[in-house]
């Protein structure tokens, strides 16, 4: 990247991919990639997907020095369950670091804006406490089999949630690889991946006093705050609130 930055990653197959973040090559113009052997190669980012936070490498080896790591299946996952972050924490190569599974169906923002200037949400992410520094982005989250149930992406910081900028507080973020398992092979095939689209906005944590001005029976669910003009929402006769309330910017009707 311009001005130098690490970053981490895993071998997908023996044909060279590997596979780590998004942010992690966003800027990059030389890209180097390390292996534990001592093996050291140039890569080439062949495509990228900025609402799931993944981008995949190209590297041209022999494949008997290529040991693709086997991708678990994240949707058993339980919270609870003991996993291990493998990667290169301030540069500190080959490093593991020891958690557990603190929740599941995590969001927070993706890297890609919506037509509206806003951000889409990356869904479904799997928090931990196994440590996560800066330079463990894109390295591999894993259960005690060795299985890939993730991809390590962020940490929570004491003031934002951010890729590789902090110290870890025992609040870290990972894509699950059953979304790694749908896109990876897209990316590869095609340069790309289309997600569904609805083309709108809600509230997914609704206190008791926004249930109380909406006249909601309880919290399920998400409640529509706008509509994108023309989209498939609108077509779907979904409406976004237009009553005020008490509480600026609420309204209700949704």
């Amino acid at each position: 990247a311009e001005g130098g930055g690490l970053g981490s990653g895993f071998v997908y197959d023996k044909q060279g991919h590997i596979i780590t973040n998004y942010h992690v090559v966003e800027s990059a113009t030389d890209l180097e990639v390390d292996f534990p052997s001592g093996l050291k190669v140039r890569g080439e980012v062949i495509a990228t997907d900025t609402d799931s936070d993944i981008a995949v490498i190209k590297i041209s080896v022999s494949p008997d020095q290529l040991l693709p790591l086997p991708l678990g299946d994240s949707d058993a996952l339980q919270v609870g369950n003991p996993v291990v972050a493998i990667g290169n924490p301030f540069g500190l190569s080959s490093t593991m670091t020891s958690g557990i599974v603190s929740a599941k169906g995590r969001t927070m923002e993706s890297m890609r804006q919506s037509p509206t200037g806003n951000y889409f949400t990356a869904a479904g992410l799997i928090q931990t406490d196994a440590p996560i520094n800066p330079g463990n982005s894109g390295g591999p989250l894993l259960d005690l089999q060795g299985n890939v149930i993730g991809i390590n992406r962020a940490i929570q910081t004491n003031s934002t949630v951010i890729g590789a900028e902090a110290g870890n507080i025992g609040i870290g973020f990972a894509i699950p690889i059953n979304i790694v398992k749908r896109v990876v092979p897209e990316l590869i095939s095609s340069g790309s991946y289309d997600y569904p689209y609805l083309g709108l906005s809600s509230l997914d944590n609704i206190s008791l006093m926004v249930m109380e001005e909406l006249g909601l029976q309880d919290s399920y669910g998400a409640y529509i705050t706008s509509i994108v003009s023309n989209g498939p929402a609108e077509h779907a006769w979904l409406r976004a609130g237009d009553q005020a309330t008490n509480i600026e910017g609420l309204y209700k009707g949704g």
